[in-house]
Parts: structure tokens; C-alpha cells; sequence
């Protein structure tokens, strides 16, 4: 009998004894080609020697050392790696064990920087409908997810929520791109006006929407037109690349493809590919000065901050990274996987849209691809759709709410950087087959 507190409780797991490059085996010896990298997570996959040897190393030599009394070797050659890995001006890593964490403590800065700045009525923050950033107080109170929202709605800070650039849903008949985006920002700025510039702190968002949303980008000039409105008011934006970041989208960060550069990130998940837990935050020279020399600390922190393990894993996945050009077989890998799941998918009666950037790509599923209905949320086909999967030995990550929060189904696909041209084949043929399966569980008139 299990004692563990699993998230999804009563329920049996089958229990995973190793790794093998992008596969996970059981202990009955099956294999399961993991096409999520768990959460956004293994970048790697499941058995790096250079990695693993590399948190043997520094745990032998030295585990741990409490980040308030010492720095390590580990923790500034990691944030150097960083620097050098991101663009200018993000000059300044803080790091964390989490996405949660790291989310909150970016929160917390952006608040710290305004009142050290001579500005403490800036206490608002603005996120967008249909996100996610953690599920901590405060990243939960900025994010748009209504169903991880909905049990706490009551205790969460106050936060404003925009529209997502969500174009496949939300852009107008007959409107461009431009204007879709101009609209956008337009929205923005009349939400900053109606609350009052001197009371926003910063804007948060995702560069490509992942968990809630299925892998939606960001249309072109997007955010230069969002980072144009903060700009005019004094507003931080913040990126969270939790998922998006460390190589997942083909450039280190995300929102490099974008042309901007934010004044704080969050980094976690593929960060430590898995291999030992660890996040960060990227913190302009603005920010970090400001807190500098007006206060001269952070008052934030906690236990394991610049672990110097965790450090020397994170250092050593970005030498993998690095060493063997990962980022470019992202964009390789990402293009191909993309097209096979045009080819096989593209015109398939309840795939209505693929997305995404990289090695982060996403499938909604629509009951008419005409109309883009729906199917019933009860019916929860993405949860389905995750069970076929399984049991064909294949590893996705599907979720509901999609469309509006509530309706809607997607799934998300996120694999190791070092998948090659017979794991797409084979993720894309499970896929198909769990698409289908899934559909075929449902009565015939909810397919209709």
C-alpha cells in the first residue's frame, strides 16, 4: 500500500525504475517515450552521464552551504552561463528551487524596486486571460487559469487580466495581424489608464501560453507593441519562461524571438533538465542597482537559494547544451515534428489547430473544425486522450479549459531536445492513434 500523496488521489501508478534517453521504464519493463519530458522539463531526457556525474562531483566535494553566509563556484559560473546564454541587460541571476518560487520572488522584486524607486503606490500587477504562473499565492493570484484558480479566488491578491494574443480564437474575421495586435495593445493601455498608471507594477506574461492555453505564440510584434505601452508608463514586464525558457523554443529565451528584452524572467523546468530541482530569476541592471544602493538587500529568500548542487547540475546541462548545439536541433527537430503533425493531423476532423515554437507545440481539439465548437467539458476528452497515450507507451500532456477556461481541450507536446527522426515518427503514430481512440470512447452525438 502507497502512502504517498499523489495529486490525483486513488488513483493506481505504474512506478518508474530508469530512463533511457527519452524513455521511462516501468518496473514490468515497459517504455514509455515521453513526449512532455514530464512537465516541460527533461531536456535531456532520463540518462545524461555528463550531468549526472557532474552532481556526484560537487555532492562529494560539497553539498550545500547556506546562501546568506557563502557564494559557491557552482552558483557563479551558473549565473555568468546565464548572462552570456540571455540577452544584454539581463546582467544579475537570483536563484530558487522552482517556478513557483522564482515566480513569487520576481513578484516581490518588481514591488521592491517601485518602493525603493520612490514610487509605493505601485502595488498592482496586470496578467493576461488564459495563464499560468505557478501555483504559489502569488503567481496563482497573476495567473488567468479558472479552473487552478477557482477553489482560492477569495484569499488571492487583486490582479487585472487581459485579453491573450490568442489568435486562433480571438483575432477578428477579416482582421490582420497588425491590427489584432494593435488592438491588443490598445487594451492594455486603456486597462493601465482605468486603473491608474501610478498604481501598476508590472505585466506578466508567458512568450508562448503553455499549459493553459496549448502552446499559443505570440504573433509578430506583439510584444514590442506591449513593451512600447509599459514603457510609456513606467511598468515592468516580466517574462515568465519557466516552460518557454532554457533552449525549450530554439534560442535560450523565448522572448528572444520577439525582440524584446524584459526587465525580469523566471526560469525553471528545463533549467536543471530534471536532474535535480532549481530556478531562477534574471534581473536587469536597473532593477538590481535600484535595490542596491537605495536598500542594499532583497528581503526575500529562502533555504535553498544557490544551492551549490543544483548550481553545478543546471552548469552542467548548459554545457550539454552548448557542446552539442541543442538549441539548433530544437529548431531541426521542432520544424520536423511540426510538419509530420501537419501531415498526419492537419486536416483531421477534430484537430482544429497545431501551434507553438520549438520543441513546444500544441494540438487543439474542436468537435467541428468549421465552427471550432467544443466538446462537452464533462466528457473530459484531453484526460482521455492522456489515457490511450499510456497505454500505447506514449507520454503527453493534455489539458481542458482551452478555448475560454472552462471549455476546450488541447494537447501539449514538449520532448527532450535529443529526440531524433524515429521518436517523431513514433510520437506522431501514437498520437494519431490515442486521438482517435479517445474520440471513439465518446457517445456519437457528443462527436457530433
Amino acid at each position: 500500500m502507497s502512502h504517498v500523496f499523489q495529486r490525483y488521489m486513488r488513483k493506481p501508478y505504474p512506478v518508474a525504475v530508469a530512463g533511457d534517453g527519452p524513455y521511462i521504464i516501468d518496473r514490468d519493463g515497459r517504455r514509455y517515450l515521453d513526449a512532455a519530458s514530464g512537465a516541460g522539463v527533461s531536456s535531456l531526457g532520463y540518462s545524461d552521464a555528463a550531468v549526472a556525474d557532474a552532481i556526484a562531483r560537487q555532492a562529494r566535494q560539497l553539498a550545500y552551504v547556506y546562501n546568506a553566509y557563502f557564494t559557491t563556484e557552482p552558483a557563479e559560473q551558473l549565473a555568468q552561463a546565464l548572462v552570456e546564454m540571455t540577452p544584454a541587460g539581463l546582467d544579475w541571476v537570483f536563484f530558487g528551487s522552482g517556478g513557483s518560487e522564482s515566480m513569487d520572488g520576481a513578484l516581490k522584486m518588481a514591488l521592491q524596486f517601485h518602493i525603493d524607486n520612490g514610487q509605493p503606490s505601485r502595488r498592482r500587477f496586470i496578467a493576461r486571460r488564459q495563464s499560468y504562473h505557478g501555483c504559489a499565492m502569488g503567481g496563482l493570484a497573476v495567473s488567468g487559469n479558472v479552473i487552478r484558480r477557482m477553489l482560492f479566488e477569495d484569499v488571492l491578491m487583486p490582479a487585472e487580466f487581459v485579453s491573450p494574443c490568442y489568435a486562433y480564437r480571438e483575432q477578428r474575421a477579416g482582421e490582420s495581424d497588425a491590427d489584432y495586435v494593435r488592438r491588443l495593445a490598445l487594451e492594455l493601455e486603456q486597462t493601465i489608464l482605468r486603473v491608474g498608471p501610478h498604481t501598476v507594477a508590472a505585466f506578466v506574461a508567458e512568450p508562448v501560453v503553455g499549459a493553459t492555453n496549448g502552446a499559443v505564440p505570440a504573433l509578430p510584434g506583439y510584444f514590442k507593441a506591449v513593451k512600447a505601452v509599459l514603457d510609456r508608463y513606467g511598468i515592468l514586464l516580466i517574462a515568465d519562461e519557466i516552460l518557454t525558457g532554457s533552449g525549450r523554443t530554439g534560442t535560450y529565451l523565448s522572448i528572444e524571438q520577439d525582440g524584446v528584452t524584459p526587465d525580469l524572467v523566471t526560469l525553471a523546468k528545463g533549467l536543471g533538465a530534471g536532474y535535480l530541482p532549481i530556478s531562477a530569476i534574471l534581473v536587469s541592471g536597473r532593477i538590481f542597482d535600484t535595490l542596491a544602493d537605495r536598500r542594499g538587500y532583497f528581503i526575500h529568500g529562502h533555504t535553498y537559494n544557490a544551492s551549490a548542487t543544483p548550481c553545478a547540475a543546471a552548469l552542467a546541462v548548459i554545457t550539454q547544451i552548448r557542446e552539442r548545439g541543442l538549441l539548433e536541433r530544437v529548431q531541426v527537430q521542432g520544424a520536423r515534428l511540426r510538419g509530420a503533425l501537419a501531415q498526419r493531423l492537419g486536416a483531421h476532423p477534430h484537430v482544429g489547430d497545431i501551434r507553438g515554437r520549438g520543441l513546444l507545440l500544441g494540438l487543439e481539439l474542436v468537435r467541428d473544425r468549421e465552427t471550432k465548437s467544443t466538446f462537452d467539458p464533462t466528457r473530459m476528452l484531453w484526460a482521455g486522450v492522456q489515457q490511450q497515450a499510456m497505454q500505447r507507451g506514449l507520454i503527453c500532456y493534455p489539458m481542458g479549459g482551452t478555448a475560454d477556461g472552462m471549455n476546450g481541450d488541447h494537447i501539449l507536446l514538449a520532448p527532450p531536445f535529443i529526440i531524433d527522426d524515429g521518436h517523431i515518427e513514433e510520437i506522431v503514430d501514437k498520437l494519431a492513434q490515442s486521438i482517435d481512440a479517445a474520440v471513439a470512447t465518446l457517445p456519437a452525438e457528443a462527436r457530433r
